[in-house]
């Protein structure tokens, strides 16, 4: 008995020992490295690491489809909805929105399967107002080579030491290039176009919809949207969800509040905003939504 016990604390301590030998191996040793990893594994914050380098590169090469191969190797089932999610969570973190606008950019030009032109703040009138400056190089006259009279009756003929003075060196400046600026203008501003009455049961009750277009009736993203109310301010952006819309962005207003809406891009600026009141077809009232559409001349 005492022999049966004696061989099973034995195997018990062999097989802990083993354990034990096995791990410090494994972990210190001899560590998995992994190498060509596929970015499908990463967890979920280097995945959004992952994200803003495509999206970062993305911006620099415009490369759509580059962009898309590197988003499929993170398997994700819609790598549109990630990004505008991910878009999303950054804003509601505090991050700047220069840092979320390629994320937005990407998500958008995936979801409408073009290189959109980027979004850029340098006035138009920085190129307008650009001078032309002419890259013909100013040659001027060389020094006379003959020796004036007055002077030569004082200048030992075999003096080396004189020297025919240089004639300067001519400075070319080149022509600045112009930044190159999207469209649409920067400066143009958002007028609204159209203020409507949305009663759907369907939609969240007090939800305000807002759609930005520009003068060919494009829809712009990118584009910031201030909210306030007597007690508080909301700032948004449009084109973070481009499924609804690159222009589109919403907002759920409280039914007892008044709004104002402005558009920072152009200074547009709509008061007194509340719910509408609807009336579904039993005859009971509800608050529906408003749709907003602003537009560049």
């Amino acid at each position: 008995m005492n022999i049966f016990r004696n061989s099973t604390f034995a195997i018990i301590i062999a097989l802990l020992a083993g354990l034990g030998l096995g791990l410090a191996y494994s972990w210190l040793i001899s560590p998995v490295e992994y190498v060509n990893a596929n970015p499908a594994i990463l967890r979920s914050d280097f995945k959004d690491q992952y994200r803003i380098v495509i999206a970062a590169s993305y911006a620099s090469t415009h490369n759509l489809d580059r962009a898309r191969a590197r988003l499929e190797q993170l398997g994700d089932i819609d790598p549109i909805g990630q990004l505008s999610a991910q878009a999303q969570r950054m804003l509601a973190a505090g991050e700047l929105f220069d840092r979320v606008r390629p994320l937005a950019q990407l998500a958008t030009d995936l979801q409408q399967g073009f290189v959109s032109i980027p979004f850029t703040s340098t006035p138009i009138n920085s190129i307008v107002n650009t001078p032309i400056i002419d890259e013909t190089p100013f040659i001027e006259e060389p020094f006379p080579t003959e020796t004036p009279e007055f002077l030569a009756q004082t200048i030992i003929p075999n003096d080396t030491s004189f020297e025919t003075p240089l004639a300067p060196q001519n400075i070319f400046t080149p022509t600045p290039r112009p930044t190159f600026t999207s469209i649409p203008k920067p400066g143009a501003p958002f007028a609204l176009v159209g203020q409507d009455t949305i009663c759907d049961p369907a939609l969240p009750e007090g939800l305000m919809q807002i759609m930005l277009m520009d003068g060919r009736r494009r829809q712009v993203a990118g584009i910031k949207i201030i909210v306030t109310w007597d007690n508080g301010e909301d700032q948004f952006f449009t084109g973070l969800k481009p499924e609804l819309g690159n222009g589109y962005a919403d907002f759920l207003m409280d039914t007892s509040t008044i709004y104002s809406v402005r558009v920072v891009e152009g200074g547009s600026f709509v008061p007194n905003i509340v719910p509408p009141t609807c009336t579904d077809p039993n005859g009971v009232n509800y608050f529906g939504g408003l749709l907003l559409t602003f537009q560049q001349p």
